[in-house]
């Protein structure tokens, strides 16, 4: 996925803040979006949005904290940067907490706000692959038959053959068979790639 399908979301209630950040992701090409409000941009998210939001913490109608929850309960993937006031450090320590990238206090400095933002769009593509490499793991999961599951669940926990057998009720050879088959769909060619799916499908998403 490339760098171009993300954006930069600047949800300030401030003309001039949003201003000022269109202006400055302009001179480094940087694709972005501005909203005058939380529920103004919660309106137009879908779920398909990629980049990266830099939010303001107190706005009128809907903060920035109650925007974050919103979009944690939407399973929503968008690394946050929060905009403070000096009197806002609780409530941005809060919202690192529930999962914010970052908080950056007024007034910001523009290579710090850049530099932030680069951080924040790479951490977001690395979030996007890893969820993509998880799908395609999925797929190729949901091609074995219930026995082949059974025994890759087995070989990747580092059982041997003959106990896979006997647990299973099958000879030695149709263990051999079946994990022939397994790393066949999986499309691996050792054991150890083999104990690497299996630790990343238990990983939480």
């Amino acid at each position: 996925m490339t760098r171009t399908e993300q954006r930069v979301f600047i949800i300030d209630d401030d003309e001039a803040v949003r201003d000022s950040m269109s202006m400055l992701l302009e001179t480094m090409d940087l694709p972005h979006l501005c909203f005058s409000s939380a529920i103004e941009f919660l309106d137009s998210y879908d779920g398909s949005q990629r980049g990266c939001l830099v939010l303001d913490i107190r706005m009128p109608g809907m903060n920035g904290l109650e925007l974050q929850q919103r979009l944690k309960e939407r399973e929503a993937h968008l690394p946050v940067i929060f905009i403070t006031g000096h009197g806002d450090i609780p409530m941005a320590v809060e919202a690192m907490r529930e999962g914010a990238l970052d908080f950056m206090r007024k007034p910001i400095r523009e290579q710090d706000l850049l530099d932030r933002i680069q951080e924040a769009l790479n951490y977001e593509a690395g979030i996007r692959g890893a969820m993509f490499d998880r799908e395609q793991i999925m797929q190729k999961l949901s091609s074995l038959t219930v026995r082949e599951r059974e025994v890759f669940e087995r070989v990747a926990d580092g059982h041997a053959n003959k106990v896979i057998g006997i647990d299973l009720g099958i000879s030695e050879r149709t263990v051999e068979v079946h994990r022939s088959q397994v790393m066949k769909k999986l499309k691996v060619s050792s054991l150890a790639q083999l104990v690497k799916i299996k630790i990343n499908i238990e990983k939480p998403v």
